[in-house]
């Protein structure tokens, strides 16, 4: 496959890194506590706020190097496969994006202090009280639900690339060699 047709190496590495981290937090996301009133950000808590920051600026990164750099055409097939692939990047895009910034909102009504990665800082996104923050914490659920449903959608896409069509999908975004 031609070096045009495949990602930049940069783009190759945000995509399995944002991939980890997502996982990681789904992981996190299942076996923390379940929040309530009372509920302190420690443990589980603490670090499934700091790695869904973590995802919110590489995401961030990803936005920026995307304009920048630009991606490889898309391979020629059907009008409705291009329709559906850019529809589910753009929702993966817009989750990855709109989920950590409902966390952080629902956290700062809370009270808890957001840090980026557990280090640095993050001001409040709602203030401490607020009850439309505490019932993004709803949303936020509801939006990682809806999230983990299209991430299947684009795995089952990939996988039909790789196993019905052979048609080098996968390969351009699949970490090279040499």
């Amino acid at each position: 496959m031609s070096d045009q047709a495949v990602y930049n190496p940069v783009a190759r590495a945000l995509h399995w890194g944002i991939l980890l981290l997502i996982a990681l937090e789904f992981v996190l996301a299942w076996l923390m506590p379940d929040v309530r009133r009372d509920t302190q950000p420690v443990g589980l808590i603490a670090w499934h706020v700091g790695v869904g920051t973590s995802i919110l600026v590489l995401m961030l990164l990803r936005l920026v190097w995307r304009g920048a750099a630009g991606a490889p055409a898309l391979l020629p097939g059907p009008t409705w496969q291009e329709h559906l692939a850019k529809l589910v990047h753009g929702l993966l895009y817009a989750g990855f994006l709109v989920l950590p910034l409902l966390g952080w909102a629902n956290a700062s009504s809370r009270g808890w202090t957001v840090h980026l990665a557990g280090w640095l800082r993050l001001p409040g996104l709602a203030p401490k009280g607020a009850g439309w923050g505490h019932e993004l914490g709803d949303v936020h659920q509801v939006v990682a639900y809806t999230l983990l449903g299209v991430i299947g959608l684009h795995v089952a896409g990939a996988l039909y690339h790789a196993v019905v069509l052979r048609d080098g999908t996968m390969q351009r975004m699949w970490p090279r060699r040499g």
